[in-house]
């Protein structure tokens, strides 16, 4: 894979869909306040993803991609409870690199991996843009929301504190 083949793929399928967005070149950083900052947006307007590991049983887990407002908090018992499970935790960060395709800091908010289960809350659809880093530390994305939510379908679940 190459080193901005995310970016390349998410471009390719914004455009293909006809998407409304804004690339926003800064200076390389993976925070959400520090990058939400150099980009002028406001944090609640901010797309931070987590990959999340949830244990269904003693076998089997699952991974979600939640995908929060930039000023709340991933509710690890809020994921637990909706797909049943019995613990839920971060994923490890190679976990996180490999299902999401992007390296820490710069996961984006659309899953590209039949294993990871994309859910937003939808506290981050209240704005009419949403902001993210795009697979990328200097680069990212401004993308009307009702076009995100269309392209991405996400699951739309209260998953924030």
């Amino acid at each position: 894979m190459t080193e901005h083949a995310q970016y390349t793929k998410l471009i390719g399928l914004l455009e293909e869909r006809g998407a409304h967005y804004r690339v926003i070149e800064h200076a390389p950083e993976g925070a959400t306040e520090a990058v939400s900052a150099l980009r002028g947006n406001e944090l609640a307007q901010a797309a931070k993803c987590i990959v999340v590991m949830v244990k269904l049983d003693k076998k089997r887990k699952s991974y979600v991609l939640a995908v929060v407002p930039g000023d709340r908090r991933v509710d690890l018992n809020a994921l637990k409870t909706l797909l049943g499970g019995v613990y839920a935790g971060f994923a490890t960060q190679e976990v996180a690199e490999r299902l999401s395709g992007s390296v820490s800091g710069t996961i984006l908010p659309f899953s590209f991996d039949p294993e990871l289960e994309l859910v937003v809350d939808p506290d981050l659809l209240a704005h009419e843009e949403l902001y993210f880093n795009a697979a990328r530390l200097d680069r990212s994305l401004a993308l009307r929301t009702a076009d995100y939510r269309e392209i991405a379908q996400p699951r739309l679940e209260t998953i924030s504190q």
